[in-house]
């Protein structure tokens, strides 16, 4: 990735599945390169940037723009400095039980592009909830937003479930040919075959996995602390699962056509029945900036379970 070059990517998975952790120890591990690096949490729950806060709690976007005049509306309001210089913001939702959490989305990210919230920083990380891909939450994946896309899943049903929903829906803007998955992000839960699920699940739609982030009470310990393994910088080895994921998106990042399996497929997967998919699937790779190849997490998997 150039210096001059902003890189926007989209983390989707799961509600629940781990992706906030996931999101802010990229976002850290991607400051550490020296990018100055801007999280934007696209989830109701609005806690996308609390492990980079300190734990504390940032007034939403839509909060705000529902309390204060147009005409004194500022960005600085709902930006905030966070972990290592990463930079948040929480689009944050409508009250419960009245308005649209997916309109509420795109209210926010039209007042943060009219406050023009992503100038001089190097790199956008979209933390999105991936359960429904309705009109706002697919905001993120639109060409003029995300340039590379990664499905954090463990190896339960519905986390595949709802990460095969994220390929359709950008099969669904860019159709057969375009290349802008950037690869599945493997949040362990400890589950018995789990990373065998998760490879015969990446193998079907033709993506590499580019990390496999362990069941660690690493994690826990840092939650407890209100801040992020990254951050911390005491356990090697699940730092290390970031550091190297930075330095991929930081190189040649390879990208990938979304290749969604139809419901029969996706079923047949997470068992781990042997059997040969109807279509014959591929996973040609493509790159997101041009730049110094990073070291390798991986090749794309074989077209077949």
């Amino acid at each position: 990735m150039p210096e001059h070059a902003r890189l926007e990517i989209a983390v989707y998975g799961k509600g629940g599945i781990g992706k906030s952790t996931v999101s802010a120890n990229l976002s850290v591990a991607l400051a550490k390169t020296g990018r100055r690096v801007l999280q934007i949490g696209c989830d109701p729950k609005h806690d996308s940037t609390r492990l980079l806060m300190g734990g504390e709690s940032l007034p939403t976007v839509l909060d705000y723009l529902r309390e204060t005049p147009k005409e004194e509306q500022r960005l600085e309001a709902v930006l905030r400095r966070g972990a290592c210089g990463v930079d948040c913001v929480e689009a944050g939702g409508p009250r419960p039980g009245v308005g649209c959490a997916g309109r509420g989305i795109i209210t926010a990210f039209e007042f943060l592009e009219r406050s023009h919230v992503k100038e001089s920083r190097d790199i956008v990380v979209y933390d999105v909830l991936g359960d429904v891909v309705c009109g706002g939450f697919a905001v993120p994946i639109r060409r003029e937003y995300a340039d590379a896309i990664f499905l954090v899943t463990s190896g339960e049903f519905m986390a595949l479930y709802a990460a095969n929903n994220i390929l359709r829906g950008v099969r669904n803007f860019d159709g057969d040919r375009e290349k802008r998955v950037a690869g599945v992000i493997l949040n362990a839960r400890a589950l018995d075959d789990e990373e065998a699920r998760v490879e015969r699940f990446a193998s079907a739609v033709g993506l590499p996995i580019v990390a496999r982030v362990p069941r660690s009470e690493a994690f826990a310990r840092a939650e407890a602390k209100k801040r992020t393994v990254m951050e911390l910088g005491e356990d090697e080895a699940e730092c290390a699962v970031f550091a190297a994921l930075a330095e991929r998106i930081c190189g040649e990042l390879p990208l990938y056509e979304a290749r969604p399996l139809t419901d029969e497929e996706l079923e047949a997967v997470p068992p781990g029945r042997r059997k040969r998919l109807l279509r014959k699937r591929r996973g040609p790779t493509g790159s997101a900036r041009p730049s110094t190849a990073a070291p390798s997490m991986g090749q794309p998997p074989p077209p077949s379970i």
